[in-house]
């Protein structure tokens, strides 16, 4: 993920060379936060940064109704008042799914990239739609227009990273097509979060959110009994 400072280098010295033919040129920075990076904004919703991945699944009635314990019909109507008319009406920026973040966060930690750039890298939108010959079968997309991911330089250098990087094929630099790597790493992200986006659309649908949620949290331990730091022993 050493990408931003090459490329911070090499605007550096073509903004030095400019000077030499300009001296009264003043650099205020390398940066103009026009790129925008780690930060909220629409120019990167609408022409993307990084990589722009397209993720489209159909997914059989009898799998929605057996394995999601949900219908079509539901997840659609929540997908819409939820992930759609929820999101507009809060004034997301690329807002538009269920939970892509906490996805592109765990990927991003365990694969070596910059965590902090999951901000530009969750923008994605979940569309879902009726499909099939009695249209009971479910059609999900996820649009990802600005995944900015790599698999070389900084934190993929780690060798727990690398390792992570290693079972999902795509450590290091691709030899015989530059790039392939991060593009496939970029697929996975957008595969995962779809995946993600079916499992809790459908826990939604279902009312099974919160039951779930109770039955497999791992902390079992009841906060009141324990003694904090601070507290003060009775003399």
């Amino acid at each position: 993920m050493g990408c931003r400072s090459l490329v911070y280098q090499g605007t550096e010295k073509a903004l030095l060379k400019l000077q030499e033919f300009f001296p009264e040129m003043q650099i205020l920075a390398v940066s103009g936060n026009y790129c925008t990076d780690k930060k909220p904004a629409a120019i990167n919703w609408i022409e993307g940064r990084g990589k722009t991945v397209v993720c489209e699944a159909v997914i059989p009635a009898k799998v929605v109704r057996e394995v999601l314990k949900t219908t079509t019909e539901a997840m659609i109507d929540v997908n819409i008042n939820k992930n759609l008319v929820g999101s507009a009406m809060a004034g997301s920026i690329g807002g538009y799914n269920a939970h892509a973040a906490n996805i592109v966060t765990a990927i991003y930690i365990a694969c070596g990239q910059d965590a902090a750039q999951n901000v530009g890298s969750s923008n994605c939108i979940t569309l879902m739609e009726a499909s099939g010959p009695t249209n009971e079968d479910l059609y999900i997309s996820c649009t990802m227009p600005s995944i900015e991911i790599g698999t070389v330089g900084g934190g993929t250098n780690l060798l727990p990273q690398q390792a992570c990087l290693q079972m999902l094929g795509v450590q290091g630099a691709c030899k015989d097509n530059p790039g392939e790597n991060a593009r496939q790493l970029a697929r996975i992200v957008c595969g995962t979060v779809m995946a993600g986006e079916l499992s809790l659309m459908a826990a939604l649908a279902a009312g099974h959110l919160v039951r779930s949620h109770m039955v497999h949290n791992r902390s079992k331990i009841n906060l009141q009994d324990l003694q904090g730091t601070c507290t003060k022993k009775a003399a």
